[in-house]
Parts: C-alpha cells; sequence; structure tokens
C-alpha cells in the first residue's frame, strides 16, 4: 500500500481519463474496442476490462471509493502516461492501435480539452 494523498490520485486520474463514463461505455461497445489489447487467456483484453472498472469509478462519488479503487485509479494514470510516450512516429493516429488502447483506459489522445 503507498502513503499517497487519495485527493492526489484523484487530480492524475482525472487528468489522465478524458473521457466521460458514458463515452467511455459507448466506446467499449465498438468492435475497434474489443479488438485491440492483451487477452490474458480470456475473450476480454486488459484493457477493456479495466474500461468497465474506470466507467464505474466514474459515477463513484469520491467519499465511496475504497482503498482498491485508489490502486486502480494508479494504475490508470500509470498506464495512460507510459501510452502517451509511445506515440507512433509516422502512423495514422485516428484509427491506430495506439489510440484505439488508451480509449480503452479513458484516455482520447484526440480529443480537446
Amino acid at each position: 500500500m503507498t502513503d499517497e494523498d487519495p485527493d492526489d490520485v484523484r487530480r492524475d486520474f482525472g487528468e489522465a481519463v478524458n473521457m466521460t463514463a458514458g463515452e467511455l461505455e459507448e466506446w467499449l461497445g465498438t468492435e475497434e474496442s474489443q479488438a485491440v489489447g492483451q487477452k490474458d487467456g480470456g475473450d476480454e483484453s486488459t484493457g477493456h476490462a479495466s474500461g468497465r472498472r474506470i466507467v464505474e469509478l466514474l459515477r463513484t462519488k469520491k467519499d465511496d471509493l475504497t482503498a482498491e479503487d485508489l490502486a486502480h485509479m494508479r494504475k490508470v494514470h500509470g498506464y495512460v502516461a507510459r501510452h502517451l510516450a509511445q506515440q507512433p512516429a509516422k502512423e495514422d493516429v485516428e484509427t491506430s492501435r495506439w489510440r484505439y488502447s488508451l480509449m480503452n483506459w479513458g484516455h482520447d489522445p484526440l480529443k480537446k480539452g
């Protein structure tokens, strides 16, 4: 367990996740969303499962967040930060697996604001 301030975790998570719960939920229902990511023996990728959890977190009140929720929020922030650093140089980002994977984790790199 970490001694990190829950307010810092929530702030970092909010900076990493730039999609709303509704946007993410709609995205997760697409074929593109389900076609990317690492699958560990199941039908669903790690990122897709994380996306479903992120939707729940976005709909959870601050005071109702558990230690496990905060741990997942830290994981999301770390994943998005690492993945953003790996942006493809020449690939068309709009339809790239890189973007689709990030979107499964709640971050659309093409979203303004």
